[in-house]
């Protein structure tokens, strides 16, 4: 009779025959690198690069995998060392001892514990001819083509690159690569090169067709490409067809394809291909302070209203939730027409109705305007309007106010920064300029607002960021008492001097404060991160308010310091908290708090 085995035994032997029988079993692979006489940049680009060094990271853990990874990194490494300048290298992949390249994919070993990269990378090889030819008028080709230079293969594609870009701008759409020569001379460490072109013939932009799903009308799309038909091809031009489309906001796609056959007439035509964007679109904003309470505001956008690309935009505003004044808020309405005039230039419908309740005054403004903007770039632009503004204002000057204004309302803006939510190099520049007409015996004036921002992150990345804001603003022609409230200077708050109450410093008038015929705000800011997310930041803001039009030695003055924290949120900005104190003027209150998405300035 057999004994009966304990079921613990059984157990143990079936667990056992699993594990010899699996053939996906994980073995910890022990993978070496080594390229004597190479630096170690290379070494480490070397062992980030090869599947076999990397495989644990990328979960390569059967012998098979590992085998195929071997087999991959003799072609990889050769390449890195070809972009290198080692044109004479050999490579020794062995798994376990055995050269990979010998080895069977049909009969991988069961077990493979041990990877060993070893390489001879040879002299570095250097330029003896280095040609291309022919090359179009006024061609640059890259400094380290030439002979006598470092050999790489990355020189090569550049030089073909630059080769063949310089005839595409000379019109020659059609230029291409027609046949590159490598010779290396392993004896003399020396590589030779020429790269034949093909030019091809000089175009001229044909048509443009239309093609996709877009409810944009094909006449508004093409008035707002502005397409070439007739210039000689220049990729440039083409590309700002593409920008001018992109502009509009409309559009989630836009392809422009050029065709692979010319015209008999010597013209290229394109096809344009569009995907719309969802029609609308809802934002949120959010800003509190200690003081003045909650903000929130609200924007929705409605594109392609009349399926002419157009844009149509709301916008509403409460202020003051909870905080020491009355709550007031703005209505505003903008309807941009991308298709009205040139590819470039647009015009535009804004309305605003708005209640600005403050401890120095109260106004109620309605205004409507039409104009027309100019687009220079994706980074500058300038528009000029024409309309009506009147407003009913409660101020130390008396109450029951009212002003009737025809305003020509000019401004330009300039953004060379980096980021427009977390600058850390470049700089903004916002202009403003309202002649403003006085209508039944309001006097007659010009106001002038000016904001510039500049940021530099001296070479740390921007990990270290200073930023510097100026604000200069100035009404001329008729006196304090003559003007609305909303278009004179006040300063306080956190669109200028922090640490101190909303627009709390004005001129002093009786018992109560108007505000100023000009004003200066200064800030700087100095930002260093902490952690990939935080950044900590120190400040100080500087504001002078002046009765007449230009500041004198009689102004009104404050300032306010403080520490902040930032908390980056990618795409949206930083999530900012400020603390803040004044420092300077009459208008202390103590500490203040801001919170808000997106720097301060």
């Amino acid at each position: 009779m057999q004994a009966n085995k304990p079921k613990g035994y059984l157990k143990g032997w079936l667990v056992g025959a699993l594990f010899v029988l699996t053939p996906s079993h994980a073995f910890a692979l022990d993978a070496s690198l080594s390229a004597p006489g190479v630096s170690d940049d290379l070494v480490k680009q070397l062992e980030e690069t090869s599947s076999v060094m990397t495989a644990d990271s990328r979960g390569l853990d059967t012998p098979l995998e590992v085998l195929s990874a071997a087999l991959s990194d003799y072609r990889t490494i050769v390449q890195i060392l070809y972009d290198a300048g080692y044109f004479s290298p050999s490579v020794s992949i062995k798994l376990d001892g055995q050269e990979a390249a010998n080895l069977s994919s049909l009969s991988v070993p069961s077990q493979i514990n041990q990877a060993t990269i070893s390489i001879n990378a040879g002299p570095t090889f250097t330029f003896g001819t280095a040609i291309v030819q022919p090359l179009a008028p006024e061609t640059e080709l890259p400094e380290g083509f030439a002979t006598g230079k470092l050999a790489t293969t990355g020189a090569i594609q550049q030089a073909t690159s630059a080769g063949v870009q310089a005839w595409k701008d000379a019109g020659h759409a059609k230029a291409e690569l027609r046949d590159q020569k490598i010779i290396a001379r392993h004896s003399q460490a020396r590589l030779d090169a020429q790269i034949d072109l093909a030019p091809g013939p000089r175009l001229k932009f044909g048509k443009m067709y239309i093609e996709g799903d877009s409810e944009v009308r094909h006449s508004s799309i093409e008035k707002i490409a502005g397409f070439p038909t007739g210039e000689v091809y220049s990729p440039e031009k083409l590309q700002k067809v593409g920008t001018r489309l992109r502009r509009t906001g409309t559009f989630s796609t836009v392809s422009i394809q050029e065709r692979d056959t010319p015209n008999p007439d010597g013209t290229l035509d394109f096809d344009a291909t569009f995907e719309d964007l969802p029609k609308r679109r809802l934002t949120f904003g959010i800003e509190l302070a200690s003081r003045d309470g909650l903000d929130v505001t609200a924007t929705w956008t409605h594109r392609n209203v009349f399926k002419r690309a157009q844009r149509l935009r709301f916008e509403a505003a409460i202020r003051n939730i909870g905080g020491a004044e009355d709550i007031d808020g703005r209505l505003g309405l903008r309807l941009d027409q991308p298709d009205r005039l040139g590819p470039d230039d647009s015009t535009f419908w804004s309305a605003l109705l708005e209640r600005r309740n403050t401890d120095n005054y109260n106004v109620s403004v309605a205004s409507a305007t039409y104009g027309a903007r100019r687009t220079f770039s994706d980074q500058l632009y300038a528009e000029a309007a024409a309309g009506f503004s009147f407003s009913n204002a409660d101020d130390a000057y008396g109450d029951g106010r009212k002003f009737r204004y025809f305003i020509i309302p000019f401004r330009s803006e300039w953004d060379q920064r980096d980021s427009k939510v977390s600058a850390t190099k470049g700089y903004y520049l916002d202009s403003h300029l309202m002649p403003f007409v006085g209508i039944s015996g309001t006097d007659t004036g010009l106001r002038l607002f000016f904001d510039g921002r500049t940021y530099a992150s001296f070479g740390t990345g921007g990990k270290l960021v200073l930023a510097g804001r100026v604000q200069l603003g100035s009404v001329i022609g008729p006196p304090a008492d003559g003007v609305t409230p909303d278009f004179l200077f006040f300063s306080g708050g956190a669109g200028t001097v922090r640490g101190q109450p909303y627009e709390s410093l004005g001129i002093p008038v009786g018992t109560g404060i108007a505000g100023g015929k000009s004003f200066i705000g200064l800030s700087g800011e100095i930002r260093g991160k902490v952690s990939e997310k935080i950044s900590l930041v120190g400040f100080y803001d500087y504001g002078i308010v002046d009765t007449s039009s230009f500041i004198g030695s009689g102004a009104e003055y404050h300032a306010g310091a403080g520490l902040g924290v930032r908390y980056d949120l990618g795409g949206f900005g930083p999530l900012r908290l400020d603390l803040a104190v004044p420092v300077q003027g009459p208008t202390g209150n103590g500490l203040q708090f801001y919170i808000g998405i997106g720097q301060a300035f």
